[in-house]
C-alpha cells in the first residue's frame, strides 16, 4: 500500500493555513500543522482532518525563534515515525505569519526585527532545517502577498520581508532542482481573515475600497487560497516551479 504523501503548514490552526490543510486532506495528503498558541483551535483542525479520513498532528512552532528549530524538527521526526512510520514528508508550506499595518515614519527597530524574524529569517532556517526530511520530489510553497507587486501605506516591513522571501523561492527552485523539489510563492490579495486582528473584516470602508479595486468586486476569504495550496501539490503543478502566483481576484489592475 502506497504511503500517503504528508504536508508540514506553518500556522495551520486558522486562516489561510487551516483551510490549506483541510483542501488537502480532502485531496488524501496527511497534514502535520504548527501552531503557536491556539493549541485548542489546532487540535480542532486535527479531528476536521481525521474526520475526512487523514491522519495529522498538531505541534508547537514559534517561526520567529530559530534556535528553537532543531528540538521542533526532532519532534517533526518523532511524529513521522510514531503516526506514520516513515522518516520523511513531501510537502512544505511556509505559511505562519502576522500582520502590521505601520508607516514608515513611525516603525521602529522592535518592529522590523519581530517583522523580518517571523517573515523572512525564521522562514529562510526553518527551510533549510527542514531539507533533511524532505523527500525528494517534494513541494515548497512560501505565501507572499500582493503588497510586492502593488503598495498599500504602512506595509513597507512586511511586504520588504516578503519580497525577500520571493527572491530566497527562486534561489530554492534552482539549488533543489537536482533532487526534483519544486518551490513557489503564492501571494494572495485582501484576504478576510483574522490576520492583523482582522484589518479587512473589521474596517467596511477599507474592504469596500478593496473590493471595489478588484477586478471579481470582492475581497478574497480563505477559501479562494486553500485550493491553490493544494493544487500546488498535486502531480497536475509538477512542472511550476520558481514561480510568484498570486491569487487576488485581480486586484490594482
Amino acid at each position: 500500500m502506497e504511503q500517503n504523501k504528508i504536508a508540514l503548514i506553518t500556522g495551520g490552526s486558522r486562516g489561510l493555513g487551516k483551510n490549506a490543510a483541510l483542501r488537502l486532506a480532502q485531496k488524501g495528503v496527511d497534514v502535520i500543522i504548527t501552531y503557536l498558541t491556539q493549541k485548542d483551535e489546532a487540535a480542532k483542525v486535527v479531528s476536521e482532518i481525521e474526520e475526512l479520513g487523514q491522519k495529522a498532528v498538531a505541534l508547537q512552532l514559534d517561526v520567529a525563534t530559530t534556535g528553537s528549530f532543531d528540538a521542533f524538527f526532532q519532534r517533526v521526526a518523532q511524529a513521522l515515525q510514531d503516526k506514520w512510520q516513515t522518516d520523511k514528508f513531501d510537502f512544505l508550506i511556509n505559511n505562519a505569519g502576522i500582520g502590521a499595518t505601520i508607516p514608515i515614519e513611525q516603525s521602529t527597530e522592535e518592529d522590523f526585527d519581530n517583522l523580518m524574524n517571523i517573515h523572512f529569517k525564521g522562514v529562510y532556517f526553518l527551510t533549510q532545517k527542514a531539507l533533511p526530511l524532505l523527500n525528494d520530489g517534494g513541494r515548497i510553497i512560501n505565501l507572499s502577498t500582493g503588497t510586492t507587486r502593488f503598495c498599500v501605506p504602512g506595509y513597507s516591513m512586511y511586504a520588504s520581508m516578503k519580497g525577500a522571501i520571493e527572491t530566497f523561492t527562486k534561489y530554492l527552485a534552482k539549488e533543489l532542482g537536482p533532487r526534483g523539489i519544486t518551490a513557489n510563492v503564492l501571494a494572495p490579495g485582501a484576504i478576510e481573515t483574522d490576520f492583523n486582528n482582522a484589518a479587512i473584516r473589521n474596517n467596511p470602508q477599507v474592504k469596500g475600497f478593496l473590493a471595489s479595486q478588484t477586478a471579481l468586486g470582492r475581497v478574497g476569504e480563505a477559501e479562494d487560497i486553500g485550493g491553490i495550496i493544494a493544487f500546488l501539490c498535486s502531480d497536475d503543478a509538477r512542472w511550476i516551479n520558481a514561480q510568484r502566483i498570486e491569487a487576488s481576484g485581480g486586484m490594482f489592475l
